[in-house]
This record gives C-alpha cells, structure tokens and sequence, in this order.
C-alpha cells in the first residue's frame, strides 16, 4: 500500500498546511493521513479542532498525541478520524494500554497509531506493546515505524529493534498502513524499507537470530 502522513507537528505549522491542501497532488497515495500538532497551547485548541475538521471531511485520519488534547471530550467531534498515538518516555500520559484505554472510553471512535518504536522505548521486554496490542489491536489504524533512542529520537531500525519487533509482530494486523519515521539519508531509504519489512515478519526471525 502507498501510504503518506502529513505533518503538522508545531502549532504555527497546522494552519498554512490546512490551507494548502487543495494544492496538493495525492492522487498517488492509496492512504493518506495527517498529523496534528504535537503538543499546543489551550488556547489555540478550539482553532485547531476548527481546521482539523476540515481534514476530517476528507475522511482522512488524523493523529493525535494524548496529551495535546487539553479538553478531550471536545475532539469527539472529528469522530473515526480522531486516531490516538501511543507515546515515547518524555510525555506524561499515553504510553501505556491503561493510558490508552482512559482516552477509548471519552472518544469511543477513535483509533489507535501504534507507534512501535515509542513503545519499545517505554519498554524494551516489548511486554507493554503487547498489552497494546492485545488490548486495543482491532483500534489499529496505522503503524509508525523507526527505532527510537534515549533521546526520543527517530533513527533507523538497528538489529535489535528489528528482533525487538519481530515479537509482537504476529499482534499487528496484515494488512496495515506504516509510516516510516527513521531519519536517513536518501541513500538509505530502500534498506530501511527492507528492514522495517522484516522487522513486521516473524518469518526473517530464524535468519536474523543465526539459529
């Protein structure tokens, strides 16, 4: 599946991008969705529900950071678009499935990103992305895929995150759009294809383990 995701991730970056949707050619892309700013302030909050409406009329889903949703029950509005991402170590809420399953009872249309890189930063056993999965895989509407360091930074899949990976990969739905967050160079992008492929199979596991 061709897929993109479009980034709003600063608060003064969502309303020229809003704007500038009708210019945009995606005639190429089977799926396309779009990221809301990252954190913003509460009073801008009302705005951005204003503009991501429009977004949502496109039926396009829209993902959200937990903790950017200052008055929760008020994004009910973006229905089955609203998509909720699970969260890295630096926010205060959303990392693990009890966060997630108090933000699925005030927005019981919402769908889940699954960010696999956050979720072996938060846990590394990957025991809390299982119980994400299990709990919330049929919310699944798209996948965010990169290793993500201390620092919560995207960088490319390692061996150890593709093996990491590869343990609840079987909890992922088959077919499922993902994003590819990793930083790297052009040069590098049809290797962490590769990689983010194998790191989805447990098929590779054998080979990569050198069992």
């Amino acid at each position: 599946m061709c897929a993109v995701e479009l980034s709003a991730l600063r608060q003064d970056e969502l309303i020229p991008l809003v704007q500038h949707l009708p210019e945009l050619d995606l005639t190429s892309f089977k799926y396309v969705s779009f990221h809301a700013p990252s954190s913003m302030e509460p009073s801008f909050e009302p705005i951005a529900l204003e503009l991501l409406a429009e977004v949502a009329a496109r039926k396009w889903p829209i993902i959200v950071h937990p903790d950017a949703m200052h008055a929760p029950s008020e994004w009910n509005r973006l229905e089955e678009c609203l998509c909720i991402e699970n969260m890295d170590k630096r926010k205060p809420i959303g990392q693990t499935a009890q966060d997630l399953a108090y933000f699925f009872e005030l927005l019981p249309k919402a769908s889940l990103c699954f960010d696999i890189g956050h979720a072996r930063q938060v846990d590394p056993t990957m025991s809390e992305a299982a119980a994400i999965l299990r709990s919330f895989r049929g919310r699944i509407q798209q996948l965010h895929v990169s290793e993500v360091n201390t620092q919560s930074k995207h960088d490319a899949l390692s061996l150890e995150s593709i093996l990491a990976f590869q343990k609840v990969s079987h909890l992922i739905p088959p077919i499922c759009p993902a994003i590819l967050e990793s930083r790297v160079e052009e040069s590098q992008i049809e290797e962490e294809i590769q990689n983010t492929l194998m790191s989805l199979s447990t098929e590779n596991l054998l080979a990569l383990t050198g069992d």
